[in-house]
């Protein structure tokens, strides 16, 4: 039997897969619809910036500076202000969840601030049930006191008390909106899927349908078959990806500072190893429903739990850690968001482009292996 590659049959073979595309509307939904549907659901759904914040205050003391620094609350952009009267009452307040935490001016705040050796504490309680709003109750409430002492000071013509003046510059991301680091992640998620999604179910359907057995009788080699299952798939993963960028950047306003070129070689070896895992699944399991559900959970969570995506990997366990280095969504988060986000690094972008390549040979080396020209 002659091994070489025909690039007639292949031609023809590819000419048969593309066909099939455009007369199934499921390969045409998941490449071009879902992928726009899932990156509006990570774009808007998810978002670590902090809004405005549920405060409570409570004045017990009513004096001119207790009402002074309760202005400066009201006049925060973080915080939105409830007032109420007792410890107790906004105690049961934050309980029922109406605010995320609360402060307390005490009777005798106005009192102990005319004496310049004794100290005028204020009371913040926040809810500890959610440790990161805690923690942006705790920090703004610290810019409050802070601008308000500035203020204080300014306005009786002494120098302020001193503190750190920190200077901060963020070389990547300088609006500091999580977005921007956010969907760079999510389009390695959205691609893992539909990259594994597009081939779990082309060998499957072609052994449910019957039409394998005439795949075998005919002298297409085990190359041209794996070649034809992957190029067509391939241009439209591609062109799914390119779509996602395109939304990512006029529509969701995430700025793209890398090159399309070094875009497209890492998206295609990502997306190479994505399809290869998809086909891998395919011949092995030779069913539809379990080749979905397979590359779902073989592809979809650990890209998205073990990715960096939004759990930051070094504060995983150890042994964990060392798993991620399996993951080649791992790589491909780091480079979309290097691309996005500073440009054309290419130490990063090439040492994230090999261990893909790596991966792609393995995915599809296995399925040679695996794909056997004979009925069992």
């Amino acid at each position: 039997m002659n091994k070489r590659v025909s690039f007639r049959r292949l031609r023809a073979l590819c000419r048969k897969e593309t066909l099939q595309i455009l007369r199934d509307p499921s390969s045409n939904i998941i490449a071009f619809v879902l992928p726009v549907v899932l990156l509006f659901i990570f774009g808007y759904g998810i978002n670590l910036d902090s809004s405005a914040v549920t405060i409570g205050l409570v004045l017990e003391d009513t004096g001119p500076e207790a009402r002074r620094f309760a202005n400066n609350l009201y006049g925060s952009p973080y915080l939105k202000v409830t007032t109420g009267l007792t410890r107790s009452g906004m105690e049961q307040t934050m309980t029922a969840g109406e605010v995320r935490g609360f402060v307390v001016v005490p009777v005798d705040f106005s009192e102990k601030l005319k004496n310049p050796t004794d100290t005028a504490p204020l009371l913040v309680v926040a809810d500890g049930a959610e440790p990161n709003t805690a923690n942006f109750v705790q920090n703004y409430m610290n810019g409050v006191w802070n601008g308000w002492l500035q203020q204080r000071a300014a306005e009786q013509g002494v120098s302020p008390p001193i503190g750190i003046s920190i200077d901060s510059r963020f070389w990547f991301n300088p609006s500091a909106e999580s977005r921007n680091y956010l969907i760079p992640g999510s389009i390695t998620i959205i691609m893992t899927v539909i990259g594994t999604l597009l081939t779990s179910l082309v060998v499957a359907r072609e052994w449910e349908r019957g039409t394998m057995e005439a795949l075998l009788a005919s002298p297409v080699t085990r190359a041209e078959l794996l070649l034809s299952k992957l190029l067509p798939y391939y241009a439209l993963g591609i062109i799914s990806l390119f779509l996602c960028v395109g939304v990512s950047v006029f529509i969701l306003k995430v700025p793209f500072r890398g090159s399309l070129f070094a875009l497209w070689v890492i998206g295609s070896l990502f997306l190479t190893s994505s399809l290869g895992l998809g086909l891998l699944l395919s011949t092995v399991l030779r069913n539809q429903f379990n080749a979905a559900q397979a590359s779902l959970n073989a592809a979809f969570l650990p890209a998205l739990m073990l990715s960096g995506f939004i759990y930051e990997i070094r504060s995983m366990p150890v042994f964990i850690q060392a798993v991620t280095y399996l993951i080649p969504a791992r790589y491909f988060v780091t480079a979309m968001q290097t691309l996005f986000q500073a440009g054309n690094v290419w130490p990063l972008l090439i040492s994230s482009g090999l261990f893909l390549l790596l991966s792609s040979i393995f995915f599809i080396g296995l399925t040679a292996l695996k794909t056997r020209r004979r009925l069992e």
